[in-house]
């Protein structure tokens, strides 16, 4: 769940103040990936002749939020933060913790030693640093963090060591990530002094799993849009002799003759890299100025340049002199053949808060043009067709399915619960909604006659990935509902819809349940459009999909009777959500973003399991919510009402505001427009949202940074 931005200026004159300034601020726009504690590694020393200061490294880590950073760096006295550097590397990093606790020590950059020679930032898990960091230990080097990433940085700093003459440092990298098996996901981005690779001035990043980009700025013609991918050729005869064998039982292992150390596979052959030239990697035409910014997110880089390269799971990239390549150690089926740069969809004013006090606040209000945008060029009101082009080369075989399977974590979950019932009836085809870590630890049996979908904002989240995989080796065809180009889930995937929500920055997410609850709803409409006897219903909901927007517009009005509301209810410790049928999905998804932001325990129930035991729950002081909408559970939902009222309950009810039986006979109700059964639950599920944030804002939290969570799940 971490953040990680890198800038090389190379031939662009930058001070270090500058460079800093830029560090910070992609932090800064990556802090709702993690936030417990943050650091950067930069050129040290002070030399007036910027190259000696490549000579050093300096670390600053702060635990806590980028603005202690921030604070940090400008309180050292010992950078001068007014030299300009022509050529520099500074790495970056904002931290969610996983192994060691939150503090300055465990935070990145971590290094290979005490001299800093190599640093390393790193997002994942490293499922054998134990055996690693055992055999390192064996071998005298000392460790100072508990972070499975320092493992990292001493293996390079071991096989540096262990080197022979001519090593440059992408090959010396690539014999690093080998020894890193089992390991599902990790971006890394390495840094090194320069006097030990006096010739070159070099950054190293590496993908596998979690989403890595690298932006390229530069005043003058690039050398082309596609870089080619090199790949490894193989010399033979080398010697038999296993490096790193007990800890690395890989097909690839390290080898060691007398002082020299080689990679080889079982057959005893060698790999080298093809020579880099000027037709095989990127670089400017005719000056040698170019910036090159690397980062886990796109909100990072487009203040800078909207030119972006995605990596693939297991790419290489490595920028040596100013010229970026890209290479793989090996050879895999359906691999592409380039990487394009691509130019970036997305506008400044987007991941800024503007005149809204927190990102979650701004979601929300973003609402009514964030289901616009899901159905823009997707949904013709005027002749009632549906066309989702991400889909149209796989319909075919989606309408020969024996089922469909949605698979998703948190909110996304909740999207495909309230959506399941409106799939069911339209699709007529059974529809099983599955929690990505349970679906894997269940080995649950899925056939080539299924589809499934992967449902996640980010396109990165861990265990909905491993799921997709899980899917794909089994032959089912895998449908992709993600927020974000170039994600995991949207190349890995057979086919799918990206829901145009726009950016979303805060931890709890809000337009992006709307806009996964409408993609789904205009993937249901597909699938029944030539069938005589759905017409009506499938009329009935697509004038319920054009009115959303205005309907959504004046719930939001409702906002400041709203924030009455949680005046009343903030210091209260826990609250229930109650509802059935289409709104139980509004149930868990409300009680997820209390308990998400606001602390406060928070319970959503299905009402018809109210006698099975939440009803022992309910006394006077227990807040509770219940949602009644006039549709087909109108009256199980009343009865349960009353089911609360008789043991003194006392709730606030989300109804229909045309419903004036309840409106008369219940102290506190929250109106909301009528609007066809299947998408009420998106009317109902915003009150909830305001609610949360209104509870989170009077108890004095942050909306945007709660604590122990981060937006983007990349880990296990």
């Amino acid at each position: 769940f971490l953040g990680i931005f890198a800038y090389l200026n190379y031939h662009v004159p930058k001070t270090r103040r500058e460079i800093l300034e830029t560090l910070i601020k992609g932090l800064q726009r990556l802090e709702y990936r993690g936030y417990d504690s943050a650091g950067v590694g930069i050129d040290g020393g002070n030399d007036k002749n910027w190259e000696n200061n490549a000579h050093q490294i300096a670390l600053i880590k702060k635990q806590g939020k980028v603005k202690a950073l921030d604070e940090a760096i400008h309180k050292q006295d010992t950078l001068d933060l007014d030299i300009e550097f022509d050529v520099h590397l500074g790495i970056a990093h904002t931290r969610w913790a996983t192994h060691g606790e939150p503090n300055s020590v465990n935070s990145h950059p971590q290094r290979s030693d005490k001299n800093n020679e190599f640093i390393v930032i790193h997002n994942g898990i490293i499922t054998n640093y134990k055996d690693l960091k055992q055999f390192l230990e064996s071998k005298g080097y000392e460790f100072e963090s508990e972070t499975d990433t320092e493992c990292i940085a001493k293996l390079v700093k071991y096989m540096y060591d262990n080197r022979e003459s001519d090593i440059s440092f992408d090959t010396l990298v690539e014999r690093v990530i080998q020894q890193l098996w089992k390991v599902v996901t990790f971006e890394l981005v390495f840094s090194t002094k320069r006097m030990l690779f006096p010739d070159m001035y070099v950054c190293v990043c590496v993908r596998r799993g979690g989403p890595l980009l690298i932006g390229v700025r530069s005043e003058h013609k690039l050398s082309t849009d596609h870089i080619p991918v090199l790949y490894r050729t193989v010399r033979i005869n080398c010697c038999d002799w296993s490096l790193l064998k007990s800890v690395h039982p890989s097909p690839l292992v390290c080898a060691r003759t007398s002082d020299f150390l080689l990679c080889k596979d079982k057959k005893g052959s060698c790999s080298s890299l093809p020579r880099v030239d000027s037709t095989t990697c990127l670089f400017p035409v005719e000056e040698k100025s170019v910036e090159y910014y690397f980062a886990s997110d796109a909100s990072a880089v487009i203040e800078h340049t909207n030119r972006v390269i995605f990596l693939e799971d297991d790419d290489v990239a490595a920028v040596v002199d100013g010229r970026l390549s890209i290479h793989r150690i090996k050879r895999t089926v359906g691999d592409y053949p380039a990487r394009a740069i691509q130019t970036l969809q997305m506008e400044l004013h987007q991941i800024m808060k503007g005149n809204f006090s927190s990102f979650m606040q701004k979601e929300i209000f973003e609402q009514p043009d964030s289901v616009v945008n899901s159905m823009r060029g997707r949904v013709n009101f005027d002749d009632y067709t549906v066309n989702l082009g991400g889909l149209k080369d796989h319909i075919k075989e989606i309408l020969r399915c024996r089922r469909l399977i949605l698979i998703a974590c948190g909110t996304s979950y909740h999207a495909g619960v309230a959506t399941r019932q409106v799939l069911e009836e339209l699709t007529e085809l059974p529809v099983m909604v599955e929690l990505a870590s349970d679906f894997l630890d269940r080995n649950t049996p899925v056939f080539r006659d299924d589809v499934c979908f992967f449902i996640s904002q980010s396109g990165e989240t861990a265990d909905t990935l491993m799921a997709l995989r899980y899917c794909k080796e089994r032959g089912a065809l895998t449908v992709g509902i993600t927020n974000t180009v170039g994600s995991s889930i949207s190349r890995e995937t057979d086919c799918g819809v990206h829901i145009n929500a726009g950016p979303e920055i805060g931890v709890a997410s809000t337009k992006a349940y709307t806009s996964q609850f409408v993609s789904l709803v205009m993937f249901a409409l597909l699938m029944c459009d030539d069938r005589i006897s759905m017409q009506q219903r499938r009329k009935e909901i697509m004038r319920g999909l054009k009115s959303l927007p205005d309907l959504i517009k004046e719930v939001l009005r409702q906002d400041e009777e709203i924030q009455r509301l949680a005046t009343e209810l903030y210091q209260q410790k826990s609250v229930l959500i109650m509802g059935r049928g289409y709104h139980y999905a509004t149930c868990l998804e409300g009680a997820l973003k209390i308990k998400e932001i606001t602390y406060m325990h928070s319970e959503g129930i299905l009402a018809g399991e109210l006698k099975h035991g939440p009803l022992a729950l309910v006394d006077k002081l227990m807040p509770v919510i219940m949602i009644i909408m006039r549709d087909h559970t109108y009256t199980k939902c009343q009865n349960a009402l009353q089911q609360v009222v008789a043991r003194q309950g006392r709730p606030i009810i989300i109804c229909d505001k045309e419903d004036v039986e309840t409106i008369m006979n219940t102290n506190r109700t929250i109106k909301v427009p009528h609007t066809v059964d299947c998408l009420q639950g998106i009317l109902s599920v915003i009150p909830l949202q305001l609610l949360s944030f209104h509870l989170a804002v009077l108890r004095g939290f942050d909306v945007d940074c709660p604590r122990n969570l981060a937006k983007s799940v990349t880990v296990e």
